[in-house]
């Protein structure tokens, strides 16, 4: 079995922890607050205890924190392999979080949250813009993100390209994770019939009356074919993990059906002779409109 060392990174407050606790319930020796220049040495120390190791870095090391570009080229150097996870939400929720648990930023020193939080983006940046994995917390609940770490991280080994489609309302935002977006508001919205409206896309008439509105099984035929030609170009590139976002207004019944639809799809599908893909649906927004 190939071993790979797992990073998990990114901002305070944004869920890290939880994280590290989902992935070492699920088998992973998981070590947190890890001094970068020690990367190599944990994982050389673990090969004939552990297959699978996650560590935790961040800024709480301080001036440790900037040996991470010179570990990771190491790691490379070695031929080791590593994925980067990435936990991160906005501004504005993790100025709440930090405000409820009544602790200090890391890097906030004598000014405020919002100041210990844009020192720690502009010193994440390039990090986050390189990683695997950007998992955004910000609407979720730490149940909600120990389920999506749990798919993630406990489906077949052979699948070689892991995706999550993701539903999610527009007047919600745009989820920060995305990799792909796609809007399904050009389908006729449930909302607006009196019987479907209390019901969402899991509901069978609203999953059939969105998937046999006009034109949405020509959509969803080359979206699928989208993703085909597509996940052989991430594969490419090292990148095994995908955020497909579909979005309508509210994330209620649109786009929960096409999400749920492009999953069923998706998951078990062969890229190449090699590689094939777990997929599976989460729904950011659901149960937000009543």
């Amino acid at each position: 079995m190939n071993r790979e060392i797992v990073i998990i990174t990114g901002m305070s407050g944004a869920g890290r922890s939880t994280v590290a606790h989902s992935m070492e319930d699920h088998g992973w020796y998981v070590i947190d607050n890890l001094p970068p220049s020690l990367l190599y040495s944990v994982f050389d120390t673990t090969e004939r205890t552990a297959d699978k190791v996650a560590v935790v870095i961040d800024v709480r090391g301080r001036q440790l924190f900037d040996d991470l570009n010179r570990s990771l080229a190491e790691l490379a150097e070695r031929g080791i392999a590593r994925k980067i996870i990435f936990v991160d939400a906005s501004d504005e929720v993790l100025v709440q979080r930090f405000e409820s648990s009544r602790r200090p930023h890391p890097l906030q020193g004598n000014d405020r949250i919002v100041d210990g939080i844009e020192r720690e983006r502009e010193k994440l940046r390039e990090l986050r813009s390189g990683a695997d994995l950007v998992v955004d917390t910000s609407q979720l609940n730490v149940h909600q993100l120990e389920k999506k770490i749990s798919e993630l991280f406990s489906t077949e080994a052979s699948a070689s390209l892991k995706v999550n489609v993701l539903s999610f309302g527009y007047k919600y935002g745009l989820p920060v994770d995305a990799d792909l977006v796609m809007d399904c508001r050009f389908i006729p919205n449930p909302h607006w019939d009196p019987v479907l409206r209390p019901k969402n896309g899991l509901d069978d008439e609203v999953s059939k009356a969105v998937l046999t509105a006009e034109t949405v099984g020509e959509f969803l035929d080359r979206y699928v074919a989208l993703f085909q030609s597509i996940s052989r170009g991430y594969l490419r590139e090292g990148k095994r993990y995908i955020t497909l976002a579909i979005g309508c207004t509210g994330g209620k019944h649109r786009s929960v059906a096409v999400a749920e639809e492009l999953a069923k799809r998706i998951n078990g599908s062969v890229v190449d002779s090699e590689h094939s893909v777990s997929a599976h649906a989460i729904h950011r927004d659901l149960g937000r409109e009543r």
